[in-house]
């Protein structure tokens, strides 16, 4: 058996050993908590988005991303991630205004580059990246928001989140530990998926899987939750990997530190602190 072929059954394996461990990890992670009756597909979307996006006020932590190519070829990537929600009232519902800034640090060739984004629900994001070899700041084009994230096999809209209004919601059933929702856009002609698929662990509301369907009815890329933690209070995934089917290689991140109400100030997030971080926040 070649070493590719290794590596695929290896991610079959992988994929059903999340599906049928992550259960145990959350419960380890999480308090215990009594299941009421089943929300309706809007509030597991409401609540997903929020657990996923808009826990706390604010938020940081330190990122490994490790980039694998179909020859098992890896590339490192370090970042620090911050996070404002700019009204607590709309955050709580998973919706409003947010902010968030990243900052490069490993290796070499990404040191100091740093990627900003103003969230707004309803309309399209802003999003800047600046390259510290050209001294240039790059604003990101809406319909850049699928294209890959430093090289990696998440996408910017996988960093700051894809709005629930853009997609119709579908509940295709329910397990015991999972809503397995059908998100199909209502702009198809602006996105690469004909939809994609999400296992949501049903009592805190994690997104444990994330799979993309072509217009063939092909899934090409996946999203997994690996690890869970419990931070102040908040479950928290703290390992997660997202997979090209097609190409077979994959991306990990590994999230570290992760602290959230930590009082970062809206002045953090502006264009001026692309070229100067605002160090004494990214620690």
């Amino acid at each position: 058996m070649n070493r590719k072929r290794r590596r695929m059954m290896g991610r079959v394996r992988g994929s059903a050993w999340v599906v049928a461990t992550l259960m145990t990890t959350l419960t380890l992670a999480l308090p215990p908590a009594s299941r009421a009756a089943d929300p309706s597909v809007d509030e597991i979307v409401e609540r997903t988005n929020r657990i996923a996006y808009y826990q706390g006020n604010d938020g940081r932590a330190r990122v490994k991303m490790t980039i694998i190519d179909a020859q098992d070829r890896e590339r490192l990537r370090q970042f620090t991630l911050i996070r404002r929600d700019q009204d607590q009232d709309d955050a709580d519902t998973g919706t409003g205004e947010q902010k968030m800034y990243v900052y490069f640090r490993r290796p070499s060739d990404v040191n100091k580059m740093s990627f900003l984004v103003w969230k707004h629900p309803g309309k399209d994001d802003d999003r800047w990246l600046y390259l510290p070899a050209l001294d240039l700041v790059k604003r990101i084009a809406a319909s850049d928001q699928r294209t890959s994230f430093v090289g990696s096999h998440f996408f910017y809209e996988d960093v700051s989140g894809r709005a629930p209004e853009e997609d119709h919601h579908e509940l295709l059933k329910t397990t015991e530990s999972y809503y397995v929702l059908r998100n199909t856009p209502k702009k198809p002609n602006t996105v690469e998926f004909a939809h994609f698929d999400m296992w949501i662990h049903r009592e805190s509301f994690i997104p444990v899987k994330m799979e993309y369907v072509d217009t063939s009815g092909k899934a090409y890329r996946r999203y997994e939750a690996l690890e869970v933690k419990t931070v102040q209070g908040h479950p928290t995934v703290v390992k997660a990997r997202m997979s090209d089917l097609r190409s077979s290689g994959d991306t990990l991140l590994e999230y570290d530190a992760v602290t959230y109400d930590i009082g970062v100030p809206e002045d953090v997030f502006s264009e001026r602190y692309l070229r100067s971080p605002p160090n004494e926040h990214l620690r």
